[in-house]
């Protein structure tokens, strides 16, 4: 059985103490929607880690030993098919943590999760996170709202995987990244987007091209520029804000800038 230790002693890393308010100032936003008392569960628990491309924080159809909560960076969630092309099915960012079947009380994801943009957090053992629910209802029902996001998140995927453009899930899936980083420059190379979007990299640099065509974006081998966030959400042609709004409604913050 895990133990609690509820020393206030433990100094952690990025999380500096507001003496005003007296509360810890992180800027992932499932932490800061705790009350204190959820938040005094863990605390003693989250180690500081850099988390560097292409860190793998989850393996597919493996027992899941640690969680990742994001202060900062990117992490993808794909799909893997044997003998074919791998597929993002989710992205996490500061808006979340890694460990989604953990929160919902298994031991392992069917998909790998690794880092797509650098950045920091902290790691937190899957059986303090497990025990950490059962001993706090609120805690349980903020984790578990954060998995309905993230299931929101995934439909719209699907959806747009299905019905949309190339180049309208393109300015989706920039938007979204832009949401979870700070600045208007994304670090990735063609190569890596086509993994993400699971399509041919001549693919990607022709929706490069077109988006860029229109002023919405600057692209070079292996950065994008953020031009005109408001002309990229109309490229996206309604396949990006649904599942923005669904993370608001249920965390009760705002996730799109």
């Amino acid at each position: 059985m895990v133990r609690f230790a509820r020393s206030e002693d433990r100094i952690i890393l990025d999380a500096r103490m507001d003496m005003d308010n007296q509360e810890l100032n992180f800027r992932n936003e499932l932490l800061r929607a705790m009350g204190p008392q959820e938040r005094e569960l863990l605390l003693p628990h989250l180690e500081p880690v850099d988390l560097e491309v292409p860190l793998i924080l989850e393996m597919e159809n493996s027992p899941v030993g640690d969680v990742y909560v994001l202060e900062s960076g990117l992490a993808s969630i794909v799909a893997r098919f044997p003998g074919g092309r791998d597929i993002e099915v989710g992205i996490v960012g500061r808006e979340g943590m890694t460990g989604a079947a953990v929160i919902l009380g298994g031991n392992q994801s069917a998909n790998r999760t690794f880092m797509q943009v650098s950045g920091h957090g902290f790691k937190l053992p899957a059986a303090v996170l497990s025990a950490a629910m059962e001993e706090s209802r609120p805690l349980r029902s903020l984790l578990l709202a954060y998995v309905q996001a993230l299931l929101a998140q995934t439909t719209s995927t699907v959806l747009a995987n299905g019905h949309a453009k190339l180049e309208e899930r393109l300015a989706r899936w920039l938007l979204m990244v832009h949401d979870r980083t700070d600045g208007a420059t994304i670090w990735l190379t063609h190569e890596f987007l086509a993994v993400m979007l699971g399509v041919r990299r001549a693919g990607v640099t022709v929706a490069l091209h077109l988006l860029e065509g229109k002023g919405l974006i600057r692209s070079t081998r292996r950065q994008i520029v953020i031009l005109n966030r408001r002309g990229l959400i109309e490229e996206a042609h309604g396949s990006y804000g649904a599942a923005e709004e669904e993370y608001r409604r249920l965390i009760g913050k705002d996730l799109a800038r």
